[in-house]
C-alpha cells in the first residue's frame, strides 16, 4: 500500500469486494443525510482518490477527542476511515517523540502542500503570548499558524476547539480561545461535543475526501448532517415530556418509569446533536438512556450557562413548556451564531484595512 495508489485498488487488494464498498457508500451518504444518488458518486470518488494527508494537533484538551475516535465499536467504519487517511502526526498516537515528531509534521506539510487537512483538539492559550502550552518549545498559537497556514481544510474536534470549552470557562485565566478565533480563510468544520460522537468525525472526514469540500453547515459551522436537530427532537422520553411527567429526582418512581428529566437539568431541548439518534459504544445508549440528564456539552459556553443539574431558565419562575424551550433553543443558537459572525467580520474587516 502506497500514498500514491488509489483507494479503490488499495482496498481491493486487502480484500474489500466492490459490494462491500459500495454497501459503505451508501451508509456513509445517509449518515451524512445526503440523497441516494450520493452514493454512487461517493463510492466513484473514493475509488480514484489518494489517501489524505491528516495533522492532528492537540493543546488545551483532555485526550477524550482522541479516545472517542480510538474506542469506536469493533469491527468499525472507523477502521476503514484510517485505510482512507494517512494520519502523518497526532500528539497522542504517535510513536515518535522529540525532533523526530517535528519533522514528521514539517515533512507531511511539505510533501502535501496545499492538499493536508488539520484536525485540532483543544481550545489555544493566548494569554501572556501563548506561554500557557508549549510543544517542542513552540507555543500552540505559533504550532496553529505555522501548520493550517497551507492546510487545504481544518477541523475543529470536541467542544474546547469548536467553542473554548471548559479552559475557556469563567474566569479564563489562560485566555483560552477557540480555533475559529485564530483560523480564518481556510475552510473549517466544527465537530463539538465533550467527547465529539466518531461517527460525526469519520462521516466528516469522508464527505471531504469524497467531495473535496465540506458538508452543508449550520450558522456555528457544524455539519447539519449530525447537527440540524436537538437531542429534545428525537429523545425517546419527549412523549413524557409532552404529557407533563418530569422525574422529580434521579431515583424516584418517575425516574423507574423513564419520565422526562427536563426538571432534573437536562438540556436535551437546546443541545444540536446526534447522540439519542446514532448513540454511544456502538449504538448501545445515551445520557438520557441511562439516566441522566443531557449537559449540553456540544453548545457554546456550556460550562457557564448554569448548573448542570438545574432546570432551564424560565425568566418567569414557571415550567418551560414545549414552544419556549425550542425558542430558548433557537435563540441561544442565534446568539451565539450573531457573535461568531461578529467575530469574523471584524477580522475580515482588520484584514482588509492592513
Amino acid at each position: 500500500m502506497t500514498d500514491s495508489q488509489p483507494l479503490g485498488e488499495m482496498l481491493r487488494e486487502r480484500g474489500v469486494s466492490r459490494r462491500a464498498f459500495l454497501k459503505y457508500a451508501s451508509y456513509m451518504a445517509s449518515l451524512m443525510a445526503l440523497p441516494p444518488a450520493a452514493a454512487a458518486t461517493m463510492a466513484q470518488s473514493l475509488a480514484q482518490a489518494r489517501r489524505q494527508s491528516v495533522i492532528w494537533l492537540s493543546f488545551q484538551e483532555c485526550t477524550g477527542c482522541t479516545e472517542s475516535l480510538a474506542r469506536s465499536f469493533s469491527p468499525s467504519l472507523e477502521e476503514m476511515i484510517f485505510d482512507l487517511i494517512s494520519l502523518d502526526y497526532h500528539h497522542t498516537l504517535q510513536a515518535v517523540s522529540g525532533e523526530a515528531a517535528e519533522q514528521a509534521r514539517r515533512q507531511a506539510m511539505r510533501d502535501h502542500k496545499g492538499k493536508y487537512i488539520v484536525i485540532v483538539d483543544g481550545s489555544v492559550p493566548t494569554a501572556g503570548g501563548g506561554v500557557y502550552s508549549a510543544i517542542a518549545g513552540q507555543s500552540n498559537v505559533a504550532m496553529l499558524a505555522e501548520t493550517v497556514e497551507h492546510a487545504a481544510a481544518v477541523i475543529a474536534v470536541g467542544t474546547c476547539a469548536a467553542f473554548g470549552g471548559l479552559p475557556e470557562a469563567d474566569p479564563n485565566p489562560t485566555g483560552a480561545v477557540p480555533v475559529s478565533k485564530l483560523v480564518m480563510g481556510k475552510p473549517l468544520i466544527n465537530i463539538p461535543g465533550c467527547p465529539p460522537m466518531p461517527q460525526a468525525m469519520a462521516g466528516t472526514l469522508v464527505h471531504l475526501l469524497s467531495f473535496g469540500k465540506p458538508p452543508e453547515l449550520d450558522a456555528l459551522l457544524r455539519p447539519l448532517a449530525f447537527f440540524g436537530e436537538t437531542i429534545h427532537d428525537r429523545c425517546y422520553r419527549r412523549q413524557f415530556y409532552k404529557r407533563g411527567l418530569f422525574a422529580k429526582s434521579f431515583d424516584d418512581a418517575g425516574a423507574r418509569k423513564g419520565w422526562c428529566l427536563y426538571e432534573l437539568g437536562c438540556k436535551g431541548p437546546v443541545t444540536y446533536n446526534a447522540c439519542a439518534s446514532l448513540k454511544w459504544n456502538g449504538g448501545v445508549s445515551f445520557p438520557i438512556q441511562s439516566g441522566h440528564g443531557c449537559i449540553g456539552c456540544s453548545e457554546p459556553r456550556f460550562w457557564d450557562r448554569g448548573g448542570l443539574y438545574k432546570a432551564l431558565p424560565t425568566g418567569t419562575g414557571e415550567r418551560r413548556r414545549v414552544v419556549p424551550i425550542a425558542a430558548a433553543g433557537g435563540a441561544a443558537l442565534g446568539v451565539a451564531a450573531a457573535a461568531l459572525a461578529r467575530g469574523r467580520l471584524a477580522a475580515a474587516a482588520s484584514k482588509e484595512a492592513k
